[in-house]
């Protein structure tokens, strides 16, 4: 298991990945992709129980499913340096016939995805009849997934929410990027959400926060804390607070950076603030 210098360099070059990828293609979403890195760093080399190779079924192993497809960089980048596929593929993302689309999919039999996403709000269904599948299984091991904030204004998400409280799906931790930013600006002032937690917790959930998604010993002690959690009789939300465009300075505190690609100019600043560590691609 890498230790903690080993994955914050890894940290710095999915970054380093992430910005040339958009940057390649001038399409993406780079600064949800940013904002989370620590967050896949830590779930993929840290936290959870996974298999050599990869089937679709996932039997014996954690499962993750990430909600908010459109951060598919960052996704990419980590299933790739986990050993999933080439590192060299990523340089074919949004590429016509690539498997690596900007919202990813099934069909391109990339390892590591189980479940098309980016139609926002679906993620939580899907990652709950997964763990109920688990539970009919006999299989003990643990379903994660990550919702952007902003796509809880999906009326879907609550139904879900209700529903994995009510049936006591205690074998799911459903993590939620609290970037405070979406497309058009930011949530306070496209729909407020009030207190993300404070919902949770009404519907039945066993909730707890990361005051801080950017800083890798939190993200990992937070993960940690919420596994504990399992198997208690309820679902577990992590409301974890991050900042989109993290790592690069003028993609952060604004929502600007949401589908944006950097410029050459603006590419060259940001990796010059993310010097190369692991090779890239």
């Amino acid at each position: 298991m890498p230790n903690t210098e080993e994955l914050q360099d890894l940290v710095v070059q999915v970054r380093r990945d992430i910005l040339r990828m958009v940057h390649k293609v001038n399409s993406g979403h780079p600064g949800g992709s940013l904002g989370c890195t620590e967050f896949f760093v830590a779930l993929y080399n840290e936290i959870m129980d996974l298999k050599e190779g990869f089937d679709m079924d996932g039997k014996g192993e954690d499962l993750f499913f990430l909600s908010n497809g459109h951060i598919s960089p960052v996704f990419y980048s980590v299933l790739a340096r986990r050993g999933y596929f080439p590192i060299e593929e990523l340089g074919t993302f949004r590429l016509i016939n690539s498997r690596l689309q900007g919202h990813p999919t099934t069909h391109e039999g990339l390892p590591g995805v189980r479940v098309a996403s980016g139609s926002l709000g679906q993620g939580m269904s899907v990652a709950i009849g997964a763990a109920l599948a688990k539970k009919l299984n006999g299989d003990d091991h643990l379903v994660f997934s990550l919702h952007g904030d902003g796509e809880l204004q999906e009326g879907q998400n609550w139904e879900a929410i209700m529903y994995a409280a009510g049936n006591k799906v205690d074998n799911l931790i459903a993590t939620v990027d609290r970037n405070g930013q979406q497309i058009d600006g930011a949530t306070e002032n496209v729909l407020p959400l009030g207190d993300v937690g404070e919902k949770f917790r009404a519907f039945g959930w066993d909730v707890m926060h990361i005051e801080n998604g950017n800083d890798l010993d939190q993200v990992i002690a937070g993960l940690k804390e919420a596994k504990s959690r399992t198997g208690k009789g309820k679902p577990v939300c992590i409301v974890m607070t991050t900042e989109m465009g993290n790592g690069v300075d003028f993609m952060m505190h604004t929502h600007a950076w949401h589908g944006k690609a950097p410029n050459d100019e603006q590419l060259a600043n940001a990796l010059a603030q993310n010097p190369e560590t692991l090779g890239d691609y």
